[in-house]
């Protein structure tokens, strides 16, 4: 804030409210239900990784109670339609995925919200009573618990702004050029039929056509086919359905596990509830390099209809890096999803104020930031988890981009070139990677080296992706028939 916005952008009309621990517990909540209230007027905001107090926590930090999400206040307070979490990508730098990852997780209903209760043996009876007098109540569940130990769970899936969430994710994927998925277990979980019918109802009516228009480059098309089977494809390459059988896919939540590990190419987006959509959406996160490098942005609306927009970085509050700045020890820690999140909402605030010169200047000022910073990664003067120990600490990388944006306003460009090293950062890198157990590792290129030449052959590293599945699968007939079976064998 002090290098790269306050410089750069009046800031003395905005809000700020402290969501930390102390502070919320010290004001009964009332901080957090005002932060609440200010993001339904202002309709643009930026949120700091906050702090859920596990009991040891509201111990430790000598709350007085535990304190509720507020990632949960907030989805509630805004008519949260989905939270959207994209990966980040810098040109001319080698990440996880080749192309854009979209992702829409519906922001409410499932497991976060539900009520539960440790009971033992008897009977249970979930009964629903009509907000209509005159509607008789009825049964949705009985059984009988036979164990002296269960835990008793309800919950519910909203689906009023199902059709919302579908109208975003299919608008928002059809102008980045991605084959869109949805998501669900609906073979097993019966009651996630309505998800998946609300999009496909939504997407032929409005999207189908435009999405089987939508064409790339002029590549030979059969060759396009045969060498992507088993993956999506962006318009870059071929139709947007062409890999789907030209009608929107449906994946099982298992499916899809395995795709994003296989579809390193990128170019596809999926939507799913609220839990799959936790779930999956950190597994793009790892394979794209961290939660660093993802979006993470939740879409509300308004009660006059327009959209609110909050902006957060994907990850958490990276404690022991902000512990080992406090004792003094140099650290380099990535801006890069926190910055994202805050040009998001600058850029959203400039779409909300219209066609001023003001808009104009913000959408100026984030473009410029933008290019700045990756610009600083490219010629390889990142953080330490891209450019390894030759890499900047965090004041540096901080006041290096702040440098390049100042010269940017002033429309000097760089003298610099990219660097080589720069533009595949080692996964060795990446944080976490000095848990990774290299002897167990070594054991484990020693099973497929059977010849002991210290280099894998096609067919070993063949076997070896066969036994730790991933190896890519060709692609099934497009039929209704095989699809089914497909479904229901998962």
């Amino acid at each position: 804030m002090d290098q790269w916005i306050e410089p750069f952008i009046d800031t003395s009309k905005w809000e700020t409210f402290d969501l930390s621990c102390a502070a919320r517990d010290a004001s009964d909540d009332q901080e957090l239900r005002d932060a609440v209230e200010a993001g339904k007027r202002l309709g643009a905001i930026f949120k700091e990784p906050t702090v859920t107090p596990s009991a040891e926590q509201v111990a430790s930090m000598g709350l007085s109670k535990a304190l509720p999400s507020p990632n949960g206040a907030m989805r509630r307070g805004w008519d949260g339609v989905t939270i959207s979490r994209d990966t980040i990508h810098i040109e001319g730098v080698e990440l996880g995925f080749k192309s854009p990852v979209l992702f829409e997780r519906h922001a409410v209903g499932g497991e976060y919200g539900a009520g539960w209760k440790e009971v033992g043996k008897g009977r249970l009876i979930t009964t629903f009573f009509p907000e209509d007098d005159d509607v008789e109540p009825f049964i949705v569940d009985a059984r009988k618990l036979e164990n002296d130990r269960n835990v008793a769970v309800v919950y519910h899936n909203p689906l009023d702004n199902v059709a919302a969430l579908a109208d975003h994710f299919f608008s928002r994927t059809l102008k980045a050029g991605v084959t869109p998925y949805v998501v669900t277990k609906k073979t097993v979980f019966k009651w996630q039929e309505p998800f998946w019918q609300i999009h496909k109802e939504l997407f032929d009516a409005k999207y189908a056509d435009a999405f089987r228009e939508a064409r790339g480059s002029t590549r030979e098309r059969n060759s396009q086919l045969q060498r992507l089977r088993s993956r999506p494809f962006s318009t870059r390459e071929a139709g947007l359905l062409d890999a789907t059988g030209g009608e929107l896919q449906h994946l099982i939540s298992d499916a899809a596990t395995m795709q994003i590990i296989r579809w390193t190419r990128g170019g596809f987006g999926m939507s799913a509830h609220n839990y799959d959509g936790d779930m999956l959406t950190d597994e793009v996160a790892q394979v794209h390099r961290s939660p660093g490098f993802i979006t993470s942005n939740l879409v509300g609306r308004n009660d006059d209809g327009t959209l609110i927009k909050e902006f957060e970085a994907s990850h958490g509050t990276v404690s022991d890096l902000w512990h080992a700045h406090l004792r003094g020890e140099a650290t380099s820690f990535n801006p890069l999803g926190m910055a994202e999140a805050i040009m998001g909402a600058l850029a959203h605030a400039a779409d909300l104020d219209g066609d001023t010169e003001t808009a104009r200047r913000t959408h100026h000022f984030v473009a410029t930031l933008r290019r700045a910073m990756h610009n600083t990664f490219v010629y390889g003067q990142g953080t330490w988890d891209m450019a390894g120990p030759d890499g900047l600490t965090t004041e540096e990388f901080v006041a290096k981009v702040a440098w390049r944006v100042g010269r940017y306003l002033e429309a000097e460009d760089d003298a610099e070139t990219a660097d080589p090293a720069a533009a595949k950062p080692s996964v060795l890198l990446r944080r976490g990677a000095k848990q990774v157990d290299v002897d167990k590792v070594s054991a484990m290129f020693a099973e497929f080296d059977v010849d002991g030449s210290g280099s894998i052959s096609l067919e070993e590293f063949s076997e070896m992706m066969i036994k730790l599945g991933l190896a890519p699968m060709k692609e099934p007939e497009k039929t209704s028939a095989s699809r089914a079976k497909i479904d229901e064998a998962a």
